[in-house]
C-alpha cells in the first residue's frame, strides 16, 4: 500500500521504517529540512537500537522515501498517518497545534482520485478524531480540485494509537501485544487491517535486529470507536505510571520498616492478577509519554468536572521520588555544598538518548542549587545533554572511571547494562569518597560492600 507518515519524530520514524520493511511503499514527511537530508543520507536523527540497519534495508529495497512536500505525498498515498508531537502545555493539556496544522494541510492537498484514510497516530485527547475530521474538511474548503465533492467520499478518519517503548521500539512494532483500530467507517477499518495483515498474521521475515519471540504467531486486533481507541492509549500509560509510583511508594515504606522492596515485589509480582512488570522501584519514571499522558488525562477529566485523585497522586509521588537520591546523599554526606557528585546516566531510560523529563536532570539541578559540583556520564546522551541544556553546569565524563575520579559519591540514575557490571573496586579506588547510591537497584549489595562502598539502594 502507499503510505504517508507525517512527522519523523520517534513514533513517526519508527512506524514509517517498520511499515516499509513489511513491504509497503512509505514516504515520511517533515518540515525540518535538516532531518530529511540526514534521513536521505541513511542517518537516523534519533538513537534506537537496530533502527539504522532497518533504515538501510528499506532504502536498499526502494520502499522508503523522505520528503518535505506534504501535498505531493498526500496525493500519492492511500493511508496518511499523523505522527507529530503533542507536547504538554503548562496546564497539562496536550498542545495540538502541530496536529491542527497537518490536518488542515491534508484537506488542502487531497484530490478526487481515491478515498484516503487519515490516521491519528499521535497521542491526542479523547474527541480529537472528530476534531481532525472537521479540520480536514476545513482544509477542503479551499481545495479547488475537490470543489463540489462530498468530504466523506474523499477521506475517513481513524485512530491507531502507538504503544512503543523507547529502546525496544522495533520489537514492539513487529510483535505488539495488540493493535488498536478506532473508526466509525468500515472502509477505514478494512484499509488498516490490510495494511497490518503481514504483521497480524506474522508472515514477514523478522529483521536481524528483532527476532520473533518463540511461539509468537499472531497479533490481536481491537476494533472500536474513535473515542475508545483514544482512551485506551491514555489509560494504558496512566496505569503503567501508577504501577511504578505505587512500587516506589511501597519501597519508601519498606525502608522504614526494614523490608526489602526487591523481595516484596517478587512475591507480589507472582500474583497473576498483578504481574512483575513495572514494579521495579527506583528514582521514578520520565520520558515523553507517562508524564504528558497522565497530565493530559487529568486535564480531560477536569474538563468534564471530575477530579482524578489517583492520577494526581501518581504524578506527585513520581516528582518526589526523584529527590530521594538527594535525600540519601544528605543522610550520608551530611553537607552537599562543595562536594563532587557523579551521576551515572542522563537519558530517562537505557537504550535511548531521550532526555525529556529525565530524572537525572532534576537531580543535577537540585545538587547544583545546593552548591555541589556535578559530573555525569551516559553512554549515549552526553552530547545531547550538553547541547540541549547548555545552562546546566554539568561536567561530562567520557567513561565510568573518569566520572568516578575525585567524586565524593556516585549515583546510578539510569540502568544501562554497562552500569550493572561495574568494576566496583576500580571505581572505588578512583573516588575520594565511598558512597554509592544505587537509584535503580541494579548492583549486588554484598559486592558493593566488599569493594569498600557505603551502599544505599531504594527500598532496601
Amino acid at each position: 500500500m502507499q503510505v504517508c507518515v507525517v512527522g519523523t519524530g520517534y513514533v513517526g520514524l519508527v512506524t514509517g521504517i517498520c511499515l516499509a520493511y513489511l513491504g509497503h511503499s512509505v514516504t515520511c514527511v517533515d518540515i525540518d529540512e535538516r532531518k530529511i537530508a540526514m534521513l536521505k543520507d541513511g542517518k537516523s536523527p534519533i538513537y534506537e537500537p537496530g533502527l539504522d540497519g532497518l533504515l538501510a534495508i528499506c532504502q536498499q529495497r526502494e520502499l522508503l522515501n523522505f520528503s518535505t512536500d506534504l501535498p505531493a505525498t498526500v496525493k500519492q498515498s492511500e493511508i496518511i498517518f499523523i505522527a507529530v508531537g503533542t507536547p504538554p502545555l503548562p496546564s497539562g493539556r496536550a498542545n495540538l497545534s502541530y496536529v491542527e496544522a497537518v490536518a488542515t494541510s491534508i484537506g488542502r492537498s487531497l484530490d478526487p482520485t481515491r478515498r484516503r484514510v487519515v490516521v491519528n497516530k499521535s497521542t491526542v485527547p479523547v474527541g480529537s478524531g472528530n476534531w481532525v475530521e472537521a479540520l480536514v474538511k476545513e482544509g477542503l474548503r479551499s481545495n479547488e480540485e475537490c470543489a463540489g465533492l462530498k468530504p466523506d467520499d474523499l477521506f475517513a478518519v481513524a485512530s491507531n494509537p502507538e504503544f512503543l517503548r523507547e529502546g525496544s521500539a522495533i520489537a514492539d512494532t513487529f510483535y505488539p501485544d495488540r493493535i488498536v483500530l478506532g473508526a466509525s467507517d468500515s472502509f477505514a477499518i478494512e484499509q488498516l487491517r490490510e495494511l497490518y495483515k503481514p504483521l497480524v498474521e506474522q508472515t514477514f521475515t523478522p529483521p536481524p535486529s528483532a527476532a520473533r519471540p518463540a511461539g509468537f504467531t499472531a497479533v490481536p486486533v481491537v476494533t472500536t470507536d474513535l473515542a475508545s481507541a483514544e482512551m485506551i492509549k491514555y489509560a494504558a500509560n496512566a496505569f503503567l505510571a501508577t504501577k511504578i509510583s505505587f512500587a516506589n511508594e511501597v519501597a519508601n515504606i519498606c525502608e522504614r520498616v526494614g523490608a526489602d522492596i526487591q523481595e516484596v515485589v517478587r512475591g507480589v509480582g507472582l500474583d497473576n492478577r498483578i504481574g512483575p512488570r513495572f514494579l521495579n522501584a527506583g528514582l521514578g519514571w520520565g520520558g515523553s509519554c507517562f508524564g504528558k499522558d497522565v497530565s493530559a488525562l487529568v486535564d480531560i477529566a477536569r474538563e468534564y468536572s471530575y477530579e482524578p485523585q489517583i492520577l494526581r497522586a501518581t504524578v506527585d509521588v513520581n516528582r518526589e521520588q526523584r529527590l530521594i537520591a538527594v535525600q540519601k546523599l544528605q543522610e550520608t554526606l551530611k553537607i552537599i555544598k562543595g562536594k563532587t557528585i557523579g551521576l551515572l546516566g542522563l537519558a530517562f531510560k537505557p537504550n535511548t538518548d531521550d532526555l525529556r523529563d529525565a530524572p537525572a536532570l532534576t537531580i543535577a539541578e537540585k545538587l547544583l542549587e545546593m552548591g555541589a559540583r556535578v559530573k555525569a556520564y551516559d553512554p549515549i546522551a552526553n552530547e545531547d545533554c550538553r547541547q540541549q541544556y547548555p545552562a546546566l553546569k554539568i561536567e561530562y565524563a567520557d567513561n565510568v572511571l573518569s566520572l568516578a575520579t575525585d567524586c565524593d559519591a556516585v549515583v546510578i540514575v539510569t540502568e544501562w547494562e554497562e552500569f550493572q557490571h561495574l568494576d566496583l573496586k576500580r571505581v572505588r579506588e578512583a573516588m575520594n569518597g565511598k558512597i554509592i547510591i544505587d537509584g535503580r537497584n541494579v548492583l549486588d549489595r554484598q559486592e558493593a560492600r566488599e569493594a569498600d562502598f557505603k551502599y544505599r539502594g531504594i527500598g532496601r
